[in-house]
């Protein structure tokens, strides 16, 4: 009887022992798997972001050439106009601002004294 009892014991151990061994090869499959899975994800999101980066800095480059030709253009344009001497002077005496920012306003307001002076007060 006490043999009996020796091998029922080493059965229930040797059960115990191969499902521990049967759960770490899972829980070793399933590690492989995880880092696997971490590795294509990582080359997915590089190749996601390399082809973001390079539209997206491709967008903002053309956005900043435009909106550069667009204030030359209108530079130009504020060149055009015509400005007296005689209201530069005025603006710059009565709103105590420097020459080159009275001229601009002026010049933006087409030459209206008035109307230049009411935009440097609001």
């Amino acid at each position: 009887m006490a043999d009996e009892e020796v091998n029922g014991d080493v059965g229930a151990d040797s059960d115990e022992v191969q499902q521990d061994k049967e759960k770490k090869k899972v829980a070793k499959y399933d590690s492989g798997a995880a880092d696997l899975e971490k590795v294509t994800d990582y080359a997915e999101e590089k190749e996601i972001c390399s082809a973001d980066f390079s539209g997206a800095m491709t967008i903002i480059g053309d956005k900043r050439n435009k909106e550069k030709a667009e204030k030359m253009a209108k530079e130009r344009e504020l060149l055009k106009v015509s400005i007296k001497k005689e209201d530069v002077d005025l603006i710059v005496r009565e709103m105590e601002i420097s020459r080159t920012i009275a001229e601009r306003t002026l010049r933006e307001h087409h030459g209206n004294v008035v109307e230049a002076l009411v935009a440097l007060t609001d």
